[in-house]
């Protein structure tokens, strides 16, 4: 299976069919179904003699029209798909399977933008091969049964599967918009933020700045004090933009998992977390978010897996994050992200411990102690 999962071998992979329809292999998978093309192999006597020889270069010829169907759109789709379907008419007389094609033909139909067209391509192309079975070929009533019942199979099948990933790609855009207006108002809740705080008192200190001027040479005194006073708003300045950066920098638990379900159920993972824990003060949970942030990008992007899990909890005291999912696990290569993590979590004594087992997923445990857990507390409580 690590094959698959070359670099080339994907690189090979999204050049025949686009990566943004999601597919995966399961074009390639698809292309099993040019099996019943051989059957005669198993039973001679219902085939012509140069059955063979017609059937491969038919093969070769609807592989390219194969690919180059998960790029093409509009007319030109329309064109590939009467191609494969032409494909089965001069093969029918000497391979009595030659309606694989057309079964392929339908399932590319609802790929159209207008589902009323695809069903009217898939209905003329049926139609028209079916009229040419029973006008030259014998035994035309099972090959006309099978085509209209396995074509109208596939073609509803390829219709939901083809409406599945249009959601799925608008869910994935959805994040991203979410994304984006999410940071787009945090932008002008800084902006508004810093002009409330700083506004007022800049102006103070121009103001106080230029009365010192002013009383320099006549009160050298009063000047005095009010430079003091110009220290003093501008120190008081200073704590403010201090605990108003920490505000900025902080990064909720609650909003990490609610994102974290966005991204990876947009991707076909199912994804279940649980936060049950004390208040944390707002640089632990701005850490534990953190990772949490880094644990499930990870699992975006690499796992491949179905399930995904996150659970806060208090264990004998300590604080217990455990993050798990069923991909294909096997050897963690520390990388920047990892080494992040690890420094993050160190400031708070906390421990990072990854299991990673092949085919069996990963799991990722974070531990805070109990001293730091109730620090932690102490400063949400005293705040």
């Amino acid at each position: 299976m690590n094959w698959f999962r070359r670099p080339a071998v994907l690189a090979l992979r999204d050049r025949l069919v686009p990566a943004e329809l999601g597919m995966g292999w399961a074009p390639f998978l698809s292309l099993a179904y040019l099996a019943f093309l051989f059957l005669p192999v198993l039973i001679p006597r219902i085939a012509g003699a140069d059955w063979l020889p017609q059937t491969l270069l038919a093969t070769a010829v609807f592989l390219p029209l194969y690919f180059r169907a998960y790029w093409a759109s509009g007319r030109e789709l329309v064109l590939i798909v009467l191609a494969m379907a032409v494909l089965a008419v001069p093969l029918a007389r000497a391979n009595p399977f030659s309606n694989t094609f057309v079964i392929f033909a339908c399932a590319f139909a609802p790929h159209l933008a207008s589902l009323r067209n695809g069903l009217i391509l898939a209905l003329g192309i049926t139609a028209g091969f079916s009229l040419y079975i029973l006008a030259f070929v014998r035994g035309a009533p099972l090959t006309v049964g099978i085509t209209y019942l396995v074509g109208t199979a596939c073609f509803v099948g390829s219709h939901f599967m083809r409406e599945n990933q249009r959601k799925q790609v608008a869910l994935r855009l959805s994040h991203e918009e979410v994304r984006r207006l999410a940071a787009l108002a945090e932008r002008e809740r800084i902006g508004r933020d810093l002009h409330d705080l700083l506004g007022h008192t800049l102006s103070l200190i121009t103001l106080k700045s230029e009365l010192a001027n002013r009383l320099w040479e006549r009160d050298p005194q009063a000047a005095r004090q009010e430079v003091r006073e110009v220290e003093r708003v501008a120190r008081d300045a200073l704590g403010q933009v201090r605990r108003a950066v920490t505000g900025i920098r902080a990064a909720g638990l609650a909003a990490e998992a609610a994102s974290a379900r966005l991204l990876l159920e947009s991707g076909g993972v199912k994804f279940q977390y649980e936060l049950a824990a004390p208040p944390l003060s707002p640089e632990l949970e701005t850490c534990l978010a953190l990772v949490l942030r880094e644990a499930v990008t990870n699992i975006h992007r690499h796992a491949q897996a179905s399930r995904a899990s996150v659970r806060l909890t208090g264990d004998g005291g300590d604080l217990l994050l455990d993050v798990q999912d069923d991909g294909r696990g096997g050897d963690i290569v520390p990388g920047n992200g990892l080494c992040g993590m690890r420094e993050r979590l160190q400031a708070f004594g906390a421990t990072l411990r990854i299991d990673a087992v092949r085919g069996q997923g990963t799991r990722l445990t974070v531990r805070v102690p109990q001293a730091a857990g109730a620090a932690a507390a102490d400063a949400v409580t005293a705040h």
